[in-house]
């Protein structure tokens, strides 16, 4: 159950975000700790979320909920970056990930298959760009439901 006062921490912080080219993905009130753990998820909306990132919004949200006084009591704030999404979206994703493996699943069938396995090469307003064993294929977007990244094998290392 969320926490009653999440609603309007999130307001605030997305608007603090909003000031600093950041988006909350993910706020979580842990009110069972002592003292409670007021959790902020950033995501840079230009480049890779790094520690700055995380630094000013703590600092600018801390501020912000501190001239509000919403929360009365003495809690921790922790702002971090929510990780690597297995999920494809913004332009960014698939720049970034431009050579790895990822499953495309399609609403219709395209070349017989719902589900297309390959190396991404790209994305365009038209088409989604993979190599399938040498061979590049593009993929009508308006066909496009997802893009995943596949899970790699994991080392016995």
């Amino acid at each position: 159950m969320t926490h009653p006062l999440v609603p309007q921490i999130l307001e605030i912080a997305q608007s603090v975000a909003a000031q600093l080219n950041l988006e909350v993905v993910n706020v979580v009130f842990h009110t069972h700790q002592n003292p409670p753990v007021l959790r902020l998820d950033v995501r840079n909306l230009a480049a890779d979320t790094g520690l700055e990132d995380c630094e000013a919004m703590s600092r600018a949200v801390e501020a912000a909920l501190d001239a509000v006084a919403l929360i009365p009591d003495a809690y921790v704030l922790e702002v971090s970056s929510p990780g690597v999404s297995s999920i494809l979206s913004s332009d960014r994703d698939f720049v970034s990930f431009r050579g790895f493996p990822v499953v495309v699943e399609t609403q219709a069938p395209f070349q017989g298959q719902t589900q297309l396995e390959g190396s991404l090469v790209s994305r365009d307003e038209a088409v989604v760009k993979l190599t399938r064993r040498g061979r590049a294929i593009a993929i009508p977007r308006e066909l496009v439901l997802r893009v995943q990244l596949q899970d790699l094998p994991q080392s016995d290392y």
